[in-house]
């Protein structure tokens, strides 16, 4: 049990190594507070990040930590948040005694979270491109440096107030995830298992194409306003990255181009050797996808890349040497046996390694032949509730249902399963089946006094299909202004349900005036129904008989523009 650790708080601002202020609080993780400072020696802001108490009294990550940080703080890079600083402070514990706390001093960036950013939903696709470019470039220059983030995700990325991208904490993620002393630290590695590749989700060694996935990740989820891989548990989430294939991009977010979901599903392919295998191949292709050209790129053979690494055209170490040996006539022979002995022996010792590294890697694949406890989930999507309920029954699997309201599975039909079909489960275990409630019920907006490009805008962002568009009569609204809608704002219609306008045609309908009296001709065009202006003038060349009968209107009867100016005449002779 480590001992609780007490950060001193006073009323006056606390000092780190004689020279740093501490501010406020400006951020809070699982492992560390950030907070903003002062290098009072310099005159600069900075951030200070200390370490959490449960992390700061443990030996063995205090060492990882400062060596780490020491190797971060040797990158310089304007993508690249500084480490200016590392030290230890000396605090008390919760018994009085003196232990010490790590921290870091780092540059201060005005800006945001791309974790923040995407709380608003997708993001562009040249907008997502742009900041994974920089993200990348960041990833070429500290993979040439041979350090591995091993923990890239939206809340280690910030994009300033210019909008350049910053990646943070390098070297510390690599810290913690090297060091399995305390629960804390394995809690905050689990806590970015949506971003884990599947390398680190099995526990093997890590290399920079570790970072292009998660690289991956993280552009995914711009595009389509979420991860490629999503569960209940940390554990269910990283088992995903192992045995599922993500979902085209473009299959959420129609602005996604067939170029993206290239790029894409390249960066998230499981076996690292068919990945993009430098930040600079990523970023390229990335810029052709921007551009709206489709990435084209010969497959790599498996064979050549397991026997020679990243490069199939680059001979091995051990290859290289024996080339020289069977090539270099000046090579001094210490071995009384010819050479070409030599050759083939190492030629056979690296055929041997490989066929048993190939053996090794299949057995670790999933095979029909399960254990007694194991099953695996079947496919229900498309089945209707009892027959995924028996389906599942049928071997041993229980069974639990969720709505979910979808576009293209009818109604009372299952959508999918988690954990997915064809994954390996205990017997035992209760699978969540998503059921279709059919479309999504949406509430009508309303759009009356709007124009049309406006009613429309606002309609189809709510999930609606524009329908006929009626011209209708109004003495008030003006031309091309929306009057009502059908079904009527405030109703609850579905996703794709087609509305219809009622549009004013800026008009009213002018009567025929003749023959009635002036007062009723007067009453008839103030009629709110009409809202015209009279203008009666007297006609002395005619008779005049009671009531004054309009005997001429300068306007013939049908259409006239709303609040015309109507002259008629009535006979006074």
């Amino acid at each position: 049990m480590l001992p609780d650790v007490d950060y001193p708080t006073t009323d006056e601002p606390r000092m780190l190594a004689g020279r740093y202020r501490v501010g406020e609080l400006i951020g809070r993780g699982g492992m560390a507070d950030v907070h903003k400072g002062v290098d009072i020696r310099l005159g600069r802001t900075v951030a200070i990040k200390l370490l959490k108490p449960s992390l700061a009294t443990d030996p063995a990550f205090r060492t990882r930590f400062r060596q780490e940080a020491q190797a971060a703080a040797r990158m310089a890079h304007p993508t690249i948040v500084r480490v200016f600083d590392a030290g230890e402070e000396t605090v008390r514990d919760a018994h009085g005694n003196e232990v010490q706390a790590p921290f870091i001093v780092m540059e201060y960036v005005d800006g945001v979270l791309l974790r923040d950013i995407l709380r608003n939903g997708p993001i562009e696709p040249a907008e997502a491109a742009r900041i994974a470019s920089g993200l990348l470039t960041a990833l070429e220059y500290s993979h040439r440096a041979g350090v591995v983030h091993r923990d890239i995700k939206p809340g280690n990325i910030m994009v300033t107030r210019a909008g350049q991208v910053k990646v943070m904490d390098f070297g510390i993620a690599r810290a913690i995830s090297d060091s399995s002393a305390t629960v804390a630290q394995t809690t905050a590695i689990l806590g970015t298992a949506s971003y884990f590749s599947p390398e680190q989700a099995k526990g093997e060694t890590v290399d920079a194409r570790t970072d292009l996935y998660s690289t991956g990740v993280v552009l995914f989820e711009m595009l389509t306003g979420r991860p490629p891989f999503r569960g209940d548990t940390a554990v269910a989430v990283a088992y995903q990255h192992v045995s599922e294939q993500p979902v085209k991009p473009s299959s959420l977010n129609p602005r996604v181009s067939p170029a993206f979901d290239t790029v894409v599903l390249r960066a998230l392919a499981k076996d690292r050797y068919q990945r993009y295998q430098t930040a600079a191949e990523f970023r390229d292709d990335l810029e052709l996808a921007a551009s709206g050209q489709v990435p084209v790129h010969k497959k790599r053979d498996a064979f050549n890349a397991a026997l020679f690494g990243e490069s199939a055209t680059s001979p091995t170490p051990t290859e290289a040497a024996l080339r020289q040996l069977a090539d270099d006539d000046q090579v001094v022979r210490t071995q009384s046996r010819p050479p070409v002995l030599w050759i083939w022996a190492g030629v056979l010792s690296i055929a041997v390694i490989i066929a048993a590294l190939l053996l090794w890697v299949f057995n670790q694949t999933p095979t029909q032949h399960l254990a007694d406890n194991a099953a695996k989930v079947p496919v229900v999507a498309g089945m209707t509730v009892d027959q995924a309920t028996k389906a599942l029954g049928d071997v041993k699997l229980k069974s639990t249902f969720t709505d979910e309201s979808s576009n293209s599975v009818p109604k009372d039909k299952v959508i999918r399963s988690n954990p997915a079909a064809g994954v390996i489960a205990t017997k035992g275990d209760t699978i969540t089946v998503y059921v279709s409630s059919g479309t999504k019920a949406v509430q009508v907006p309303d759009v009356a006094g709007k124009s049309v490009d406006e009613a429309q805008n606002t309609l189809k962002q709510a999930g609606f299909v524009m329908g006929q568009i009626d011209q209708q009569d109004s003495p008030t609204v003006p031309a091309n202004v929306v009057i009502s809608t059908n079904p009527a704002s405030g109703a609850t219609a579905h996703e794709g349900d087609t509305i219809n306008f009622v549009v004013s045609n800026g008009q009213v309908t002018l009567p025929d005036l003749t023959g009635q009296s002036v007062q009723q001709a007067t009453t008839t065009l103030q009629d709110p129904k009409l809202g015209l202006i009279p203008d009666p003038e007297a006609d002395p060349t005619c008779k005049t008989v009671t009531g004054a009968p309009v005997n001429h209107q300068d306007q013939a009867p049908g259409p006239v523009a709303q609040g015309s100016t109507i002259k008629f005449t009535y006979c006074t002779g």
